[in-house]
């Protein structure tokens, strides 16, 4: 007989994931260059990162983080049992998915508001230049360029910027052959639910 299917996943979680999937490639791809894409795809992230806080707490049952937010035992329970083949199935987030979407997010977040940091110093620019514009270094690197000599300054923002994008690269990874360990075990697509939002109920 056919699994019956069931809608977990409702439209806003699962277009909130896939952009954030295009804005993270984007970001990482273009590096800063051209500035305009990385600063916009870096916006992105920030906004969707935002949004889905925000539905965590009112959107759909399984939007939620009471939903699958659960403590680090349960996680690494999850995980030994899912290298045995042996870890129960979840309708929706298990407690290992579950911690992995938290981490992305805080990860996601940190990324953003360090880029912005970096932005404000190295440019003057951005919604913390305000607080952390750099009118000095904007004026020197002008002043630079007008007497065609080469500028350099490297924003003490940016390396926690760029280890922390490393870092969710890896989180990243190791997400994909969660995913993909996942799906074997438990003898469903769970990429796919992910586009259509929907998975067997049992």
């Amino acid at each position: 007989m056919a699994a019956q299917m069931v809608r977990v996943w409702d439209p806003l979680v699962r277009i909130i994931h896939w952009l954030l999937v295009i804005a993270f490639i984007i970001g990482y791809v273009t590096e800063g260059d051209p500035l305009w894409l990385h600063t916009w795809a870096g916006y992105a992230v920030a906004g969707l990162v935002v949004v889905r806080v925000v539905w965590g707490f009112v959107g759909s049952p399984r939007a939620r983080f009471s939903d699958f937010v659960t403590g680090p035992g349960r996680a690494f329970a999850y995980l030994a049992g899912l290298i045995r083949r042996k870890a129960p199935r979840y309708v929706g987030h298990s407690p290992a998915g579950g911690a992995m979407t938290v981490a992305l997010l805080v990860f996601l977040a940190a990324i953003s508001v360090t880029g912005m940091m970096t932005l404000a110093d190295t440019d003057n620019a951005g919604p913390l230049a305000a607080w952390l514009g750099n009118a000095d270094v904007v004026a020197a690197r002008e002043a630079a360029l007008a007497a065609g000599q080469e500028f350099r300054y490297r924003s003490p923002y940016k390396e926690p910027h760029e280890v922390l994008v490393n870092i969710t690269l890896v989180l990243i990874i190791l997400h994909l052959v969660g995913v993909a360990l996942a799906s074997v075990v438990h003898r469903e697509n769970l990429a796919r639910a992910m586009v259509t939002g929907v998975k067997r109920s049992e």
